[in-house]
């Protein structure tokens, strides 16, 4: 991640956005049952999580106060041009008759002003833009981002940066007691559990915990032996293996998230500090890294280039993967450079 103002870089980040790219894009192209694409998503949470509050705590450290104004812009520029072009541009296709669709005027407009997730919950997926549900997380992430930059501006200015992370902490745990009661009094179904906002906005809290709270690329934490740090290492992905390997449905639908928030802290945290070591080091390899760049349109464009090549093109299922998977990429890299750069230029020039 790099902040052009001051060519600040954390390393492993664009190498994690990477990861859950392809975890979701390998789940959707035809092997959920072995690849946890819904885990991919979890990462993506936590990472914007981190990197947001790492943003604000910088701000906040410089200036003594956060600009909210240029905050909800700098999120405008880099999120509403990829998103809407894709949704546009799937949409004209499908009304020309490329793709099948049952679109619904209101669907649609749930899509535009992020309600996917709850349009889902209530009314399933059949009527929105083709291939375009998986916006339910960026629904998920705006929803957060309308009210946590106020959240983390009143904690930090009252409290310490161990009691903010704290609050946060509390908050994460009502969360937990909130889908615990849902599945176990209310009986919601699963659908409810995993696209809500209300029931998974905590995965991006847990990477704001550690923005505020031992955070690797600002605090002078503690050194620990690699030993140490390798047996942490050890226990936080068998935490994640356990997640992903225990079927038991109420422990899915409730404490799996919080287990894999808790696991993921100290992976990023240790990817972050060490992004030298072996287990690390390739993901900050230059096409890793350019693959995270572009991996926000990536996410919103492959599956309908998925079902695109599945219809037209007649070979087998894995032909198919890779050339999905590199149209998807030639997609995503050229709406990079064509779209997402200049406006990030157009943004700096105006409000910097």
């Amino acid at each position: 991640m790099k902040d052009t103002k001051s060519n600040y870089y954390i390393p492993s980040l664009d190498g994690m956005r990477a990861v859950a790219a392809m975890l979701v894009f390998v789940s959707h192209a035809g092997w959920p049952h072995l690849i946890p694409g819904g885990f991919g998503v979890t990462i993506f949470f936590f990472l914007s999580g981190y990197l947001i509050t790492t943003l604000l705590r910088r701000e906040y450290e410089s200036t003594g106060s956060i600009n909210f104004k240029n905050f909800f812009l700098r999120r405008a520029y880099r999120i509403f041009p990829p998103l809407y072009i894709v949704l546009f541009l799937i949409a004209l296709l499908a009304f020309v008759g490329v793709v099948e669709h049952q679109m619904q005027p209101w669907a649609v407009i749930s899509q535009i002003f992020y309600w996917t997730n709850y349009y889902i919950i209530f009314y399933g997926k059949d009527h929105l833009v083709p291939a375009t549900a998986i916006y339910w997380s960026l629904a998920i992430e705006e929803h957060f981002y309308l009210i946590f930059p106020f959240l983390f501006t009143f904690a930090i200015r009252k409290y310490s940066y161990a009691k903010a992370a704290m609050i946060f902490v509390v908050i994460c745990i009502f969360v937990l007691i909130w889908r615990c009661w849902l599945v176990w009094e209310v009986g919601v179904p699963p659908i409810h559990t995993y696209y809500a906002t209300d029931t998974r906005f905590d995965s991006l809290l847990f990477g704001c915990i550690m923005g505020v709270w031992r955070n690797p690329m600002m605090d002078d934490t503690q050194k620990f032996s690699d030993w140490t740090s390798y047996l942490v290492l050890c226990v936080a992905i068998a935490v994640l293996l356990f997640c992903l390997i225990w079927r038991d449905v109420f422990f899915r639908e409730t404490f799996r998230y919080t287990l894999q928030g808790v696991a993921l802290f100290p992976i990023f945290w240790l990817a972050i500090r060490h992004p030298d070591w072996l287990i690390f080091k390739w993901l900050n390899w230059r096409p890793v890294r350019f693959f995270g760049v572009i991996s926000y349109t990536f996410y919103l464009i492959h599956v309908f280039l998925l079902a695109i090549v599945d219809r037209f093109v007649d070979s087998d299922h894995l032909t198919r993967l890779i050339f999905s998977f590199v149209l998807t990429v030639l997609f995503s890299a050229l709406m990079f450079y064509l779209v997402e750069r200049p406006i990030a230029g157009l943004r700096r020039r105006l409000h910097n």
